[in-house]
C-alpha cells in the first residue's frame, strides 16, 4: 500500500480515476484514428469534437483556434513561432513592429528559452528583454508601460508554477491598451486550470497553453488556444490532422481522458472550491509554522494560488528538508521540478529580490484541487512529526566518546570534533557558509566551542569569523600546554581533549599545519594510537606520524571521499547491491549490519526495516568518527543505504579505499527498494 503523502502537484498530478477509465476505453474500445471515414473513425472523431467543444465552454474559448498538443511546451512553441512568423513578415514588408521580445523574469523556462531559439532559427533579430517582478512576484507594469511600445511580442503567465503568485493580468491588458502596443501577448495558462476562472475569448489574449498532467489528466497532452485572428503557423505539419493546424495522428488517449477532467470541472463536485482550498493551505501553514519556527513564506498568500507555499527555514538548506520531508514519505519540490536537479537558487526568488539565503532554501509545496480533508489532516500530522524528528539528537560520539562531523560545503570540507565526556568541541576549517547552522547544532545540544583551528593559511578568515560567533580562541588555544612526542621523535604542541590528545604538526614550508588526535602514552603520541589526522599536510608530511588504520579527514573535498586511511584500498566493482541482490546478500550473511546514512532527522523521520531486519544510522557526515571501529575491530559485512543510492554509495567507496573490503551499499537506495 502506498502511504506517500504527495505534495508536488505542481509538477504533476494523480491521474483522476473517471480519466484513466476515460483513457482505457479509449485504448481498449474507441481506438478508431479519427481521421478514418469507416464508423469506427467517426465514432474517435466524434470523442474528440465533444472534447473540444467542452473544453471551449470550459475556457471561455469562443470561436478561437483551440487544438489538442502533447503539452504545454509545444503550445509555447507554437505560440512563439506563430508570433515571430508574423513579426518578420512585418519587419520585411517595412511595417512598423517593434524591436523586443518581452518575457515575465518569473517565467517557467520553456518561454525564454523557446523564444531565443525561435529568434535565432529565423533570423528575426529582435531583442529578448525580462519584464521585472515586485518583491511579491507580480510584474512590473510601470516597466511594461515604459518598453510597451517597442515589443513585439509579450509572454507572461497567468500564475507562477513556484510560487503560485498570480498575476495581474487585467493590470497587463490595461498598460498594453493604454500604451497602443500592438503587440501579441502569450500567457501560460498551465497552473491556472481548476485553479482561476477563465473566459479567454473576453480577454486581449492572444495564445494560451494548457497541459493536463497538472491538473488530473495523463503527461502527453495538452491544448492551445489561439484568438481569432491571431497570427497562426503550424509547428508540426504533415497529414493534416486538428484542421491543419497540428499535424499527427491524436492522441486519443490522452485527449479522452483530459475530456474526463473538464467534464469533472464544467459540472462541478468533483473539485473543491476556491474558498475550500484556501482553508486546506491555512491547516497546511499553521502545520510549517508550529514545526519550523522562524519559517518565511516567499510569496504573499494574498497574491497567491491557494493551492501552493513556497518557505524557507533559516539554518536549513533546501536539500536538508527535502530529504528530511522524503524520509517520512512526504513528497515535496525545490522550485520548479524541471530544474531541481540542478544545485542553484531559484531564479523566481532572486527576480522577486529575495536574498540568496532564502532563494537557495526555498521549498515548494503543492496540492492539487481534488485533495480531501483526510489527505490534508494526514498531510500535517507527517509535517508535525518532521519537526519532531529535526528536533532530535544529532551529534552522536563513538564508543570513547569522540565523534566527527563533516562540515562540507561546496568543495571545501571541515571538521566538527567533539567531546561527549566534557561537552566541548572544536572546529577545523570550518567553511564559513555554515557557521550560523553550526552554532545552533552545537549551543542546541549542549556543547562549548573550545578552538576553532586552521589547516591552511587560506582558512585563516573563515576562522577568524567562527571564533568571533562562538568567542573561543585560534592557535593560541596550544599557547602554554604540553608538548606530546611523535612517533619520529619530533615534538608537538598539544592539549587534553576529553581522553585524547590534539597535537598541532606544522608543515615544513610553515602554510599548512596537521592536527593529530589520539590517545598519549604518557608524554608520548605512538604511530598506532593516532585516531585521526585532518588537514593537507596529513596527507604530505605526516606519515611517518601515524598508522595505517589513522583516519585521514581531507580538507578539500571535490570528488574524492572525505575520509581514508593509508591502508592499500581494495576494488570498488562489485560493491552495488540491488533489492534482490541485497535479499539474497542478507540471507547469505545473516551478520551482516545495515548501516543508513541519512542525516539523524531522517532516520527519525522514517526509520525503515529491510527485508525484516533493523538498521544503525550511522549519518554520512559522522562516517569518519566510526570508521576506526570498524578497521581495528573484527571484520563483518556492512551494506550502506540511503534515499538514492549517492551517499551510500560514498560510504561503501570510503570503507573500500580505507581497505576495508566487507562494505557494499544498496543501488537505487530506498526510493527503488521498496
Amino acid at each position: 500500500m502506498n502511504t506517500d503523502i504527495y505534495l508536488d502537484a505542481n509538477a504533476t498530478s494523480d491521474v483522476l480515476p473517471a480519466a484513466a477509465d476515460a483513457a482505457l476505453d479509449a485504448m481498449r474500445a474507441s481506438f478508431g484514428n479519427p481521421s478514418s471515414s469507416h464508423a469506427t473513425g467517426l465514432r474517435a472523431k466524434a470523442m474528440l469534437e465533444a472534447t473540444r467543444a467542452r473544453a471551449r465552454r470550459v475556457l471561455g474559448a469562443g470561436d478561437g483556434r483551440l487544438m489538442f498538443t502533447s503539452g504545454a511546451t509545444e503550445g509555447i512553441q507554437t505560440a512563439v513561432l506563430s508570433a515571430l512568423c508574423a513579426a518578420r513578415a512585418r519587419k520585411a514588408a517595412g511595417e512598423p513592429c517593434g524591436d523586443l521580445l518581452l518575457y515575465g523574469a518569473t517565467e517557467h523556462k520553456a518561454v525564454p528559452e523557446a523564444l531565443a531559439h525561435w529568434n535565432r532559427l529565423l533570423g528575426t533579430g529582435f531583442t529578448l528583454q525580462a519584464l521585472p517582478v515586485d518583491g511579491d512576484g507580480r510584474h512590473r507594469l510601470d516597466v511594461l508601460r515604459e518598453l510597451a511600445p517597442r515589443a513585439v511580442f509579450v509572454c507572461t503567465m497567468a500564475a507562477n508554477n513556484e510560487t503560485g503568485v498570480i498575476s495581474d493580468l487585467e493590470g497587463i491588458a490595461r498598460v498594453l491598451r493604454e500604451t497602443g502596443s500592438g503587440a501579441l501577448w502569450m500567457v501560460d495558462c498551465v497552473q491556472a486550470l481548476g485553479k482561476l476562472p477563465l473566459n479567454l475569448d473576453a480577454t486581449r489574449i492572444d495564445y494560451a497553453p494548457f497541459s493536463g498532467h497538472k491538473l488530473h489528466a495523463p503527461k502527453g497532452i495538452g491544448m492551445l488556444y489561439v484568438r481569432t485572428g491571431a497570427p497562426y503557423t503550424p509547428l508540426i505539419c504533415g497529414g493534416g490532422q486538428e484542421s491543419g493546424q497540428r499535424s499527427g495522428t491524436e492522441n486519443m488517449a490522452g485527449i479522452a481522458a483530459l475530456g474526463a477532467v473538464l467534464q469533472a470541472l464544467e459540472e462541478g463536485g468533483t473539485f473543491r472550491s476556491h474558498a475550500e482550498l484556501l482553508g486546506l493551505r491555512e491547516r497546511l501553514a499553521q502545520a510549517l509554522r508550529e514545526t519550523f519556527p522562524g519559517i518565511v513564506f516567499n510569496a504573499p498568500f494574498a497574491h497567491a494560488l491557494p493551492t501552493t507555499i513556497n518557505f524557507s527555514v533559516p539554518r536549513l538548506s533546501s536539500k536538508d528538508l527535502l530529504d528530511l520531508f522524503d524520509a517520512a514519505g512526504v513528497r515535496v519540490s525545490a522550485g520548479s521540478a524541471c530544474s531541481a536537479s540542478k544545485a542553484a537558487p531559484s531564479y523566481v526568488l532572486e527576480a522577486m529580490g529575495l536574498p540568496a539565503t532564502r532563494s537557495a532554501a526555498a521549498v515548494r509545496l503543492s496540492f492539487g484541487p481534488l485533495v480531501n480533508d483526510a489527505f490534508i489532516e494526514a498531510s500535517c500530522e507527517r509535517i508535525l512529526a518532521c519537526g519532531k524528528a529535526l528536533r532530535a539528537p544529532q551529534l552522536a560520539p563513538g564508543e570513547d566518546g569522540i565523534g566527527l562531523l563533516q562540515l562540507g560545503f561546496e568543495d571545501s570540507c571541515g571538521w566538527l570534533v567533539f567531546d561527549e565526556a566534557s561537552s566541548t568541541c572544536v572546529a577545523i576549517d570550518p567553511p564559513i557558509a555554515l557557521v550560523d547552522r553550526v552554532a545552533a547544532l552545537v549551543r542546541r545540544e549542549g556543547y562549548r566551542m573550545a578552538a576553532v583551528l586552521a589547516s591552511d593559511a587560506g582558512a585563516q578568515d573563515a576562522c577568524a569569523a567562527w571564533a568571533t560567533e562562538f568567542g573561543c580562541l585560534g592557535e593560541d588555544w596550544f599557547a602554554g600546554e604540553q608538548q606530546v612526542v611523535l612517533a619520529d621523535g619530533s615534538t608537538a604542541p598539544a592539549l587534553s581533549f576529553g581522553s585524547h590528545v590534539l597535537a598541532r604538526v606544522p608543515s615544513s614550508d610553515g602554510r599548512h599545519a596537521a592536527y593529530l588526535l589520539g590517545t598519549a602514552t604518557g608524554r608520548e603520541l605512538h604511530a598506532s594510537a593516532v585516531r585521526f589526522a585532518f588537514g593537507p599536510a596529513a596527507v604530505r608530511e605526516i606519515r611517518a606520524l601515524v598508522g595505517p588504520a589513522t583516519v585521514l579527514c581531507a580538507a578539500v573535498l571535490g570528488d574524492a571521499v572525505p575520509c581514508t586511511t593509508f591502508a592499500p584500498a581494495v576494488p570498488e566493482g562489485d560493491m552495488h547491491l540491488d533489492g534482490q541482490a541485497l535479499s539474497a546478500f542478507l540471507a547469505a550473511h545473516p551478520d551482516a549490519l545495515l548501516l543508513d546514512v541519512r542525516e539523524a532527522p531522517e532516520h527519525a523521520a522514517g526509520e525503515p526495516r529491510l527485508w525484516n531486519k533493523g538498521a544503525v544510522n550511522v549519518p554520512l557526515s559522522q562516517l569518519a568518527g566510526r570508521l576506526p571501529y570498524w578497521l581495528r575491530g573484527e571484520p563483518r559485512p556492512l551494506v550502506f543505504f540511503c534515499r538514492s543510492g549517492n551517499r551510500s554509495a560514498k560510504a561503501a567507496q570510503c570503507l573500500r579505499q580505507a581497505g576495508y573490503a566487507q562494505a557494499w551499499h544498496l543501488a537505487g537506495g530506498l526510493a527503488l527498494a521498496a
